[in-house]
């Protein structure tokens, strides 16, 4: 069977994952179930560098009317994903199937954007972010980053979470959908969703469940919002229009 057409869409950004209306994401659950027919329904192949993948899948190419910059030093950006203009990959970095980039974002060197993940306009992924697929279950939100965020160094997005507009997530951090996000500002927690322009900074809490680890000062890793985007978050975060 031949898949071309459909990966084409995805490419194009025609056909999406996920796609918000108002306030609200919605899986395409349909769109899922097709990737994985790819890789179901199709044989692994031969490729040029001594590759081997699903016969479709190869890496894409880009040209100047793409109007994407992307850096020699081993990026690869497999077939079915978007990537929208003016965005920048550094390498080596890797964009998966289904994966969705909007235009003018930075993806900075070694970072993984996992299937279907979808990134917004003006997001930076500083070195070494790490996004996960979600490819299965097909119903299962992937993980989503809102337009003009800034994802840290070494910042690691699992399991369908979703980083609202504007949002600072800083170096170090580890979100998912099941853990705890501490908001010190409202004095509440959330979980699988990060507020619009927060600021989320790598954290601890106490063990209380148990008094030999409370006896012994053990803690678990969270996040925590300490503040939301003010006039001097905004200006750290300026990326020189010169390094594009």
């Amino acid at each position: 069977m031949n898949y071309r057409g459909f990966l084409a869409e995805l490419e194009s950004g025609a056909v999406r994952v996920a796609a918000k209306t108002g306030n609200h994401w919605q899986v395409n659950a349909e769109v899922k179930q097709q990737i994985l027919e790819v890789f179901r329904n199709t044989p692994v192949v031969d490729m040029p560098g001594g590759f081997r993948d699903k016969q479709p899948l190869a890496p894409q190419v880009f040209t100047e009317a793409d109007k994407i910059r992307m850096v020699p030093g081993g990026s690869a950006v497999r077939s079915g994903a978007h990537i929208g203009a003016n965005v920048v990959i550094m390498p080596p970095s890797y964009v998966n199937i289904g994966a969705f980039i909007d235009e003018d974002s930075m993806v900075d060197s070694h970072v993984l954007v996992g299937s279907c993940a979808q990134v917004g306009k003006r997001v930076h992924l500083a070195a070494g972010v790490q996004i996960g697929g979600v490819l299965e279950p097909v119903g299962n939100r992937p993980v989503i980053v809102e337009d003009d965020c800034f994802i840290g160094a070494g910042a690691i997005l699992m399991e369908g979470i979703l980083v609202r507009q504007g949002a600072v997530v800083a170096p170090g951090v580890t979100l998912s959908a099941a853990v705890p996000i501490y908001d010190v500002v409202n004095e509440t927690i959330v979980k699988g969703e990060i507020p619009a322009n927060a600021v989320v900074v790598p954290g601890s809490r106490q063990i209380k469940s148990s008094a030999w680890a409370q006896s012994e000062g053990l803690s678990l890793n969270c996040a925590i919002i300490v503040k939301y985007r003010d006039t001097k978050t905004n200006a750290a975060l300026v990326l020189e229009e010169v390094l594009r």
